[in-house]
């Protein structure tokens, strides 16, 4: 019994809230040339807050929720009626209004409550929250704007445009909005801070009364009080009609629908949005879980039901709903409590709103508007980054002026970009390492270890993270391309994708770039962890070919690398020492060689093999320490004749080297041989990094040259005798 004494209570509390914010509401959406059916619009207001009450104290996961319209839904909603009474007007001003609006406002609930069941039923109600947050900030801001807005018109009869600006300056006017600041000024040093449920009655009470008490010390009668503006005009009494019979069906103006499309989709956005906001709200406010989906479907139970019978769209409501907790109410029998005061509203609503001031009630609008205003553009800001909070701005100011449909389109772009630039400066690699200091788990002889040691910086790799697409893929790109000039004895390029969530197509082509500049310096790569759909993508682009080494862990591909390293350098110890000596005859210097060596690449040519031809850009020179090679040029009859030959410990291309011209011959092995390569990059490391060893290789490159033209300069004394 006691338990049943506060649901009712906590109900009625809540009651207090649907009232006072239905008579507003009604004034906001029945404004301008659709006040004269104000009194429909009060039973349709107060038809939805029963209806919307009812169905979700019945099906909420929360029994304590309270719905009813909502100051998001109803500026919407607003927003549809008079985007819908201005297209009629201005097509034949004489048109009835009533029916079409009525219509209009169930089918908008229809759909909505469609739309949210679902997005329940399916799951993809949670999608909306992977709108960004700019976008959703803007758009409720601007709610919050056109509510404003739309209290200036509630008091003024007048809507606000540069058109009709003239008409604010007028003494009368500017005093019932002065009137209107201050009362909602009044709401927020007062109910603001206390969310009192006794408050906001009190104080609209209080502001009632002290209006007529002004009117009676004035000499002022309540008609003449209502026909200066200060009053509302008495309703009649209130009328209830179901617009869905078969003749208003007829002569509804369907060719309208789609100038009204992006409203429409505006409130049904709105609706799911706030659905899903309060929702949470209410679970921070009270600690306890909401099911969303369940959440979803009576929402949007809720909507078809009230859109069925003549009403328009609402919500769970966060005051309402945490008011009633706080009074007391923790069952399903306060959302039906103030359901049914709503539906006892009907006969009592005409004769309340004739006694209440426009000030009053529009100061509530301004209120409510000014809040959600100061909550998406004051305090969002301590949340936002310059970017995110110069966009929602800009989604705010797009959608007052061309609408709803355009600030969300525009918003997502600029959220999209926003969120680009930002992932772009995430950076791809986790950590980085080598085959020195990061190795497979295989246990190796101590000669194997000592190659490793030595060597093991012929194995290069990355752990990757995050997102990979068209900024981030190019940075990993230019940093592959900075560690393969630092590295040039590295041999093989392994990448980890296990933190890595997906690739797009344009990464695809960042790989591709990859893969080339791997390929002219020799190096293998390696992919490690790599997602089925990365590995699609990275297939389709050509990037992955028989070349391109594939393992499902990290361990295997490093022991393979490992082996591979092994291999190559175990009988290698004496020619590294062989070419230690003789660079060491070049340079002068051991550790000048040793960093001459790290700069070099090994080949192997068989004999026959091109190692380049004339004509190509001459891009690297050759140090040849086992075999032989000729120098060959064109002959007659498409032939080649050989210019020169030379054997071990010799050079070819320095020339080339320094000036960088064309290849004015072609160079092929005359037996297997061995070769070390030094690109033009690598030369041009060396001239920034140690300049000592780029003046003693310029050195030596004089002398070979001073050595080949004094030969050549014997052989033509020669052929002269």
């Amino acid at each position: 019994m006691r338990g049943g004494f506060s649901d009712v209570l906590g109900g009625s509390a809540a009651s207090i809230l649907t009232i006072t914010f239905g008579l507003s509401y009604a004034l906001l959406i029945f404004s301008g040339p659709l006040t004269q059916y104000l009194s429909y619009g009060v039973a349709a207001t107060f038809i939805s807050s029963a209806v919307l009450a009812a169905i979700i104290a019945v099906f909420s996961s929360l029994p304590f929720a309270v719905a009813g319209p909502d100051s998001t839904t109803a500026a919407t909603t607003a927003i549809l009626a008079s985007t819908m009474a201005e297209r009629m007007v201005s097509a034949n001003p004489s048109a009835p209004l009533l029916a079409p609006l009525l219509i209009t406002l169930g089918v908008s609930a229809l759909a909505t409550g469609l739309v949210l069941c679902a997005f329940g039923i399916t799951r993809m109600g949670r999608a909306i929250r992977y709108v960004p947050y700019p976008v959703v900030g803007g758009f409720l801001g601007a709610t919050g704007c056109l509510i404003v807005l739309g209290a200036i018109k509630v008091i003024t009869d007048v809507p606000v445009t540069l058109a009709t600006l003239h008409h604010l300056s007028d003494a009368m006017v500017l005093a019932e909005l002065l009137a209107a600041c201050a009362m909602a000024l009044v709401l927020y040093l007062t109910w603001h801070r206390s969310r009192s449920p006794l408050g906001l009655p009190l104080i609209l009470i209080g502001g009632t009364l002290a209006a007529h008490l002004s009117f009676w010390l004035a000499g002022v009668s309540r008609l003449d009080a209502q026909a200066s503006g200060w009053l509302f005009e008495p309703l009649p009494p209130i009328h209830f009609m179901l617009p869905w019979s078969t003749a208003e069906l007829g002569r509804y103006p369907w060719h309208i629908l789609p100038d009204l499309a992006g409203d429409l989709i505006a409130v049904m956005f709105v609706t799911a949005t706030s659905t899903l906001f309060n929702t949470t709200g209410i679970e921070v406010a009270t600690q306890r879980e909401a099911d969303l989906e369940r959440e979803l479907n009576a929402a949007g139970i809720a909507n078809i039901a009230s859109g069925a019978v003549g009403g328009y769209v609402g919500c769970v409501s966060v005051s309402r709903s945490i008011l009633n907790y706080s009074a007391g109410g923790s069952s399903r029998l306060s959302g039906l409590t103030t359901a049914a005061i709503s539906v006892l509203m009907l006969a009592f609503a005409p004769a309340l709103l004739g006694y209440m001031p426009k000030f009053v009630l529009g100061g509530l609008l301004i209120y409510l508007g000014a809040d959600q205003l100061h909550k998406w553009i004051i305090e969002s800001r301590k949340r936002l980054s310059i970017s995110e909070y110069l966009s929602l701005l800009a989604i705010i100011v797009i959608i007052v002026k061309w609408g709803f449909v355009s600030g969300v389109l525009i918003g997502v772009v600029i959220g999209c970009a926003t969120f680009a630039f930002s992932a772009a400066r995430i950076d791809s690699i986790k950590f980085s390492f080598d085959g020195t200091e990061y190795r497979s788990s295989l246990d190796r002889s101590r000669d194997d270890q000592a190659i490793l040691s030595a060597h093991g910086r012929a194995i290069q790799g990355l752990n990757l993270q995050s997102y990979l697409f068209f900024g981030s893929a190019n940075r990993l790109y230019q940093h592959v391309k900075a560690l393969l000039a630092r590295h040039p004895e590295c041999r093989y390029l392994v990448f980890d994708f296990k933190l890595v969530t997906g690739i797009d197509s344009s990464a695809a082509y960042s790989f591709a770039q990859i893969k080339r500049s791997a390929q002219d310096l020799g190096v293998r790569l390696a992919l490690v962890h790599l997602p089925p759909p990365a590995e699609k993508t990275l297939r389709s682009s050509g990037f992955i070919t028989d070349d391109v080494l594939i393992f499902d862990e990290l361990d295997h591909a490093l022991e393979q690398c490992e082996n591979a390293i092994i291999a190559e350098h175990q009988g290698h110890a004496q020619e590294e020492a062989d070419l230690r000596d003789w660079f060491t005859g070049i340079v002068g210097s051991a550790d000048d060689a040793e960093a001459l060596m790290h700069r070099c690449q090994r080949i192997e040519v068989e004999a026959g093999e091109i190692i380049v031809r004339a004509g190509e850009a001459a891009n690297s020179m050759h140090f040849i320490l086992e075999g032989r090679v000729g120098i060959m040029v064109p002959a007659e009859g498409g032939r080649t004749t050989r210019v020169r030959s030379l054997g071990r410990y010799t050079t070819i291309g320095e020339m080339g080297l320094v000036a960088q011209a064309p290849r004015s011959a072609t160079i092929q092995a005359e037996i297997a041989s061995v070769l070390y390569v030094l690109s033009t990059q690598q030369f041009e490391a060396i001239k920034e990094d140690d300049p000592a060893l780029s003046q003693k290789l310029l050195t030596y490159f004089v002398s070979v040259m001073a050595e080949r033209l004094t030969f050549a300069n014997r052989t033509i004394a020669v052929l002269r005798r």
